[in-house]
């Protein structure tokens, strides 16, 4: 993991702060981000988002998006980020939704799909990912890639 050391450290000497809403992750990006020494300074907080009701109650996901996309789908994903940018106004909101499996895919959203948003200085990113593996697999490359991208941004 030292890209994820190398953005945590650049996110603290910047002082950039950063928030997440996660649901196919379910936490991962939350506690990978705390267990590194100094990130109170940056990292605002986290919300596990795994409901359509707690999407649309806590980050004001439209009802209309996820019935006419679905959670899993791009749409869903910026209004993720859109959401958490309202409620606390970090720099960097992340937002995470997908099927990490072993159930739930279908033909059009098959296992491993996961739409991830990210939002830099209120510039939105929204990324589609197909990715093959277990569960933890799957979380754990949406992560890596989170990260990566994360420090591509800043």
């Amino acid at each position: 993991m030292p890209i994820i050391k190398k953005v945590i450290d650049k996110l603290i000497k910047k002082n950039i702060s950063i928030s997440v809403a996660e649901s196919c992750t379910g936490g991962l990006i939350a506690n990978t981000i705390t267990k590194y020494s100094g990130v109170s300074k940056i990292f605002s907080y986290g919300i596990i988002s795994y409901s359509n009701k707690a999407k649309c109650k806590y980050l004001c996901v439209s009802k209309s998006n996820l019935s006419k996309f679905g959670a899993v789908s791009k749409e869903v994903a910026e209004d993720m980020i859109n959401g958490l940018y309202k409620n606390e106004k970090t720099k960097i909101c992340i937002s995470t939704t997908g099927i990490a499996g072993p159930h739930g895919g279908t033909k059009l959203k098959p296992i491993g799909l996961v739409y991830i948003g990210i939002k830099v200085n209120k510039s939105n990113y929204i990324f589609k990912k197909i990715y093959k593996g277990k569960r933890l697999e799957i979380q754990r490359k949406t992560r890596d890639f989170i990260f990566s991208k994360i420090n591509q941004l800043i």
